[in-house]
């Protein structure tokens, strides 16, 4: 009873570190620890007792640690974390967008799927995953952006993404223009050195 008490009060102690830590409303602070609290620290357990059914006594005998996660990652059918959440609220927003306009059917899904792959490059853009939802808006926007012709941006999605996230439309440009930034800047330091060259 006694070490169940103990991991009680370290878990509170994480999760009241965890909410001071968030720079966030309150209402979000209290989803994130509810999610953790109720799907990922009783996992935790199941986890350990999977592994410990699973990797046999051999693989530590052995030394053989990257045998034993191998086995482990199978097992899970290397389905680890959470899922992406950026991607499931950028599908989400493009599926409402498609619904919404006819222009939303010239986005393409594979060009929002290249710059969320192109995100991950760096630490300073694969540090735009922490917030999703925003991430998200503004891969639709960029993509919006690159795919559909300049003749037919007709639809306004700025304030159609203020609308459906309550994002600001400020910190929607502000993140669209470092993501065209990110991707288009070999596209863009060419483009510089061929004019260049011609002054």
């Amino acid at each position: 009873m006694e070490g169940s008490s103990m991991v009680r009060q370290q878990m509170i102690q994480f999760l009241l570190f965890s909410s001071a830590q968030l720079g966030v409303r309150p209402i979000v602070k209290y989803t994130a620890l509810s999610l953790y609290a109720e799907r990922f620290y009783p996992s935790l357990n199941n986890l350990k007792s999977l592994g410990d059914e699973i990797i046999g006594e051999q693989h530590f005998t052995i030394r053989d640690f990257l045998e034993s996660e191998v086995v482990f990652m199978q097992v899970l059918d290397f389905e680890i974390g959470v899922s992406n959440i950026a991607f499931l609220f950028l599908e989400d927003l493009l599926i409402q967008f498609r619904e919404l306009a006819r222009v939303g059917e010239l986005v393409n899904f594979e060009t929002c799927m290249n710059i969320m792959d192109l995100l991950y490059e760096t630490e300073e853009t694969s540090s735009l995953y922490a917030s999703p939802c925003s991430l998200a808006a503004s891969i639709l926007v960029a993509s919006y952006v690159i795919t559909v012709p300049k003749q037919q941006w007709e639809f306004p999605l700025l304030p159609w993404v203020k609308f459906v996230t309550s994002y600001k439309e400020e910190s929607i440009e502000k993140l669209v223009r470092t993501i065209l930034e990110h991707v288009l800047k070999d596209h863009l330091l060419e483009k510089k050195s061929v004019l260049e060259e011609k002054v």
